[in-house]
């Protein structure tokens, strides 16, 4: 999984403020890379309110017809 905060729209939001990746980083940069165990794992620490879950939410796909 990679965790791409400039891929998400709520970057730079409170939700962003209150993600695991940035509790982690500290800082919005580079992608964050996780394998699906790692995922799991924080995704239990998430719900069991260690830190907090993850906020990613995709930015909508540029629409090719109002491109042209």
């Amino acid at each position: 999984m990679v965790i791409d905060c400039n891929e998400c729209a709520m970057q730079g939001t409170d939700q962003c403020r209150d993600c695991v990746v940035t509790f982690i980083l500290r800082e919005e940069g580079q992608p964050v890379v996780v394998d699906a165990e790692e995922a799991r794992a924080l995704r239990a620490l998430g719900t069991s309110g260690l830190v907090p879950l993850l906020r990613l939410v995709p930015k909508p796909a540029p629409d090719l017809a109002d491109a042209g």
